[in-house]
């Protein structure tokens, strides 16, 4: 029998942890229930899968935090008397975003329909971002006298530059897919038919690819607070480590042979 208060679906496909928001009827928005849910997925697949995908049930990713029970409902109450917002940052989705940055596998997002809010981050944390062309990516906190939260101050000036990053903040429109694809928010736009093959595709060939594809995932992620030197040096120690993996002797001798590798990520 199916738990309804089940939000997150976990499958092993191929080496690929298929993470699935099961909330269509709030089009997946994130509750304190969800992410727990989905902390749980993250930490099942590193221990068992060679990549993730993550996407949303329904016509919609993540359509951002639920604010179904109003603006103070199970917040807690600062010493003025008025909620304190940020509680659920801190103690939720802060660990949350950080989890799905230092994960050791290679993550594809999967986006269909909004990716609002916090779902946005949650998009934008995929290592590569395919989306739907009906897809969408707001920041709407705005529109509810919040500011970006979710890591999405970090990420947005970073993929695409202060002032477009200012424009998703400050005027809370949505960014088309198309759009998201110019500016370099996403690597893939592609039709709604097509964005779960291809990002099952995509998937699958990260899960078949050598262990050095964590190391690649980390190095790129610590790159955006690292200076030259320290960057060289951790490009210096990973690769240390890369070289003494069994995926680095097999991919060697493949190449030698003109064959492809079979990598077993170790």
């Amino acid at each position: 029998m199916a738990d309804d208060n089940t939000k997150v679906r976990f499958e092993l496909v191929d080496g690929v942890a298929v993470i699935t928001l099961t909330d269509p009827t709030t089009l997946n928005a994130a509750s304190m229930e969800m992410a727990g849910q989905l902390a749980a997925a993250l930490n099942q697949a590193a221990e068992t899968a060679r990549a993730v995908l993550l996407t949303g049930e329904g016509r919609g990713f993540c359509s951002g935090a639920n604010l179904s029970g109003g603006g103070t409902a199970g917040r807690p109450i600062d010493d003025d008397g008025k909620p304190d917002v940020g509680a659920s940052l801190e103690k939720v989705f802060n660990p949350l975003v950080t989890q799905f940055r230092d994960l050791p596998i290679p993550i594809v997002t999967a986006v269909n329909g909004a990716a609002a809010g916090i779902g946005c981050s949650f998009a934008l944390l995929g290592d590569i971002i395919v989306a739907s062309e009906s897809a969408y990516f707001l920041q709407a906190f705005r529109r509810i006298g919040l500011v970006p939260d979710g890591g999405s101050t970090y990420l947005l000036p970073r993929l695409i530059g202060k002032a477009r990053a200012m424009e998703m903040a400050l005027l809370g429109d949505k960014i088309s897919a198309r759009t998201a694809l110019e500016w370099g928010l996403i690597n893939r736009c592609v039709s709604d038919e097509e964005l779960i093959p291809t990002a099952i595709t995509l998937a699958k060939e990260l899960a078949n690819g050598p262990a050095a594809l964590g190391h690649i995932r980390k190095l790129m992620w610590d790159s955006l607070d690292a200076d030259w030197s320290g960057q060289l040096d951790a490009e210096r120690r990973t690769q240390k480590a890369a070289g003494k993996t069994d995926d680095f002797l097999e991919g060697v001798a493949a190449f030698l042979q003109k064959r492809l590798a079979s990598f077993k990520g170790r």
